[in-house]
């Protein structure tokens, strides 16, 4: 009897303890620990993004180049919303109907739950009757949205707008409704220009209407702004640029030589970047998309040209750090090349010439010869061998061709540069130095961008290398990474660039040069080369260059498609850009509006017949 009652005392014992136990824990979840409570009320709770002002851009003297304005974003949370005035809905936004009905329509199949985008780019105007009408389940965002002062240089600053599934699968930052760089600057450096998200927690009734912020603002996170990129354009002179190349087709490209950084990039045609943003994006991308003169393609970095003559210099450079020129080497050009059955053409001038004056004059035949030289050198096992090209098109690819040059532009494309595996496959391993002749004078398989051409007239300027190009110098003024600071080297030693510079420069300076007549400036030491760059239905127009011949400071490429001779269009332009960089001025009033009335025909690009 005993020992039953000291059983049941210590079960009661037991029970005791343990509802004791479960009443201090409810009271301490009930009164003291309040994270259950918060937790019951998140169905009352809104979690409101706040987003960050995007990023600014300026160019290299201070001057806004793209800025961001106050925008507002109206928003949808579907589960919240009950039966509305959907007509005045649509007058206060200023929205047709059936657009306003299939963007509701999306919102409910993207989530009920989750916020979405119904129009974009209002007014502060327009969200403040919005507030008004305190629509439930609607509630307006603040955004920002570009803005372009100067209207120019659409390709290279890129564009902004709303993301794809593929852009919400790669980066988790985004969600549907977000913005994103979508081509240039915008892209290329979009998780600076981006900025950081913040929140801000409300209170909602449960029609959704919200009655105020969540423990006074304790959880809400601020957004962080987007930081400010300096460029190194220079906003005048890429204007400038702009007038220039209008009616044409092509892209001009200059470069500081000393840093690598992008003082102009321009194309023909090109677009104002206020076009793509606001409610007539879609209508203005559509009919530029459909323009056969691709004004979206920014030619600087994706086209492929051949580069005409002006790569004679690379050949000539290759030559003298082979061994197999020297600078007093003459050749004789009697109206071109001919060997084997086989003849390259070449216009009228004095003969036999040296290097300097092959440069100045752009002999063809000069250059056949240099080409064979090099590939035909006896180290290389004769005639051609492949051992001989692939030396060659190893020197070439040292210079930036071929591959890319690692710039910060998203869009680069390589070039080409030819494997000797190509020319065994198409020729069947029978095949000499005479079968490529026509790399001699930067024609045949060889592809180049503007931007690596301007690369080329830096690397001479520079005697022998090149600063990674670039078109932003500064982040929030902090510098790039590494790699934009060091130079890389050629193949060829520097001493052997001084007779090219030489050349170059009688070129612009000295009576029988092919840039004198159009590209000398009195008290410019321009050092140029002109290109004639073969095409099916004209030959393109380039023209490369520097100034001053010692110490440059700008390089530059130009190619006018469809032109004819270089000294036609490419040499007018870009001595006109090099001598308003210089000196802040123009000498030659006549020549800039000869060249901005310059309208050339594009047949192939208009449809005419």
């Amino acid at each position: 009897m005993e020992r039953n009652s000291a059983r049941y005392g210590t079960l009661l014992i037991f029970v005791v303890v343990v509802f004791a136990i479960i009443a201090a824990r409810l009271f301490h979840i009930q009164i003291i620990d309040t994270s259950y409570k918060e937790a019951s009320s998140n169905n009352a709770l809104r979690h409101e993004v706040l987003y960050p002002p995007r990023g600014e851009v300026v160019d290299r003297n201070g001057e806004y180049i793209i800025r961001s304005r106050e925008s507002y974003d109206l928003i949808i949370t579907p589960l919240d919303a009950v039966p509305f005035d959907t007509l005045l809905l649509c007058r206060i936004v200023d929205v047709p109907l059936p657009r306003m009905r299939s963007q509701l329509e999306k919102a409910v199949r993207y989530s009920r739950r989750r916020p979405s985008v119904v129009v974009a780019g209002l007014s502060k105007e327009t969200k403040l009757m919005l507030d008004e009408l305190r629509i439930a389940g609607f509630n307006t965002v603040y955004r920002t949205v570009r803005s372009y002062p100067r209207k120019m240089a659409g390709n290279l600053l890129g564009y902004v707008n709303e993301v794809n599934a593929g852009d919400l699968a790669r980066d988790g930052y985004y969600r549907s409704g977000d913005y994103i760089g979508r081509s240039g600057i915008e892209a290329a450096y979009e998780k600076y220009l981006r900025g950081e998200k913040g929140v801000k927690i409300n209170l909602v009734d449960v029609h959704g209407i919200v009655q105020g912020s969540y423990q006074d603002g304790m959880y809400d996170t601020l957004p962080v702004a987007g930081k400010t990129l300096t460029a190194s354009l220079d906003a005048e002179l890429q204007a400038f640029a702009e007038e220039l190349m209008r009616g044409k087709v092509g892209s001009v490209v200059a470069i500081e030589p000393s840093t690598g950084e992008i003082l102009v990039m321009a194309n023909g045609p090109t677009y104002d970047p206020d076009e793509l943003i606001g409610r007539e994006r879609n209508e203005n991308y559509a009919r530029m998309s459909s323009d056969r003169r691709r004004p979206l393609f920014n030619r600087a970095v994706m086209a492929q040209y051949p580069p005409g003559s002006t790569f004679k210099m690379v050949n000539g450079l290759i030559g003298l750090q082979e061994g197999v020129l020297r600078p007093e080497n003459r050749y004789v050009c009697n109206h071109g090349y001919s060997a084997g059955g086989l003849t390259v053409g070449c216009h009228a001038h004095s003969s036999p010439l040296d290097l300097r004056h092959a440069i100045m004059t752009s002999c063809n035949a000069y250059f056949c010869y240099v080409l064979r030289n090099v590939m035909d050198e006896q180290e290389h096992g004769g005639a051609a061998s492949r051992g001989g090209y692939a030396k060659w098109a190893e020197y070439v690819r040292s210079f930036g061709f071929g591959r890319k040059l690692e710039s910060d532009f998203t869009a680069e494309l390589n070039g080409n540069v030819p494997l000797p595996e190509y020319y065994e496959k198409v020729y069947r391993g029978r095949w000499n130095s005479l079968t490529v002749i026509s790399l001699s004078i930067g024609q045949g398989e060889l592809g180049t961008s503007p931007l690596q051409m301007a690369n080329l007239a830096a690397t001479i300027a520079n005697r022998g290398h090149y600063y990674i190009p670039h078109v932003i110098k500064e982040i929030d003024g902090q510098p790039l990474e590494s790699k934009f600071y060091e130079p890389h080297h050629t193949a060829v030693d520097p001493e052997h660039f001084e007779p090219i510079v030489e050349g170059m420069y009688m070129a612009a300076h000295e009576d029988g040069g092919t840039v004198k007549a159009m590209g000398m400036v009195p008290g410019l030491e321009i050092c140029g080369k002109t290109g004639t760059s073969q095409n099916a239905h004209r030959d393109h127009s380039v023209f490369i260059g520097f100034a001053p011949k010692d110490d440059p400071k700008i390089a530059i490429c130009v190619y006018v498609e469809n032109a004819g001779f270089g000294s036609t269009a490419a040499v007018p332009v870009g001595s006109l850009l090099m001598e308003q960089y210089l000196t802040d001025t123009i000498t030659r009033p006549a020549l800039a509006e000869y060249v901005k009335s310059m309208q050339i025909q594009y047949p192939h690009y208009d449809g005419a017949n």
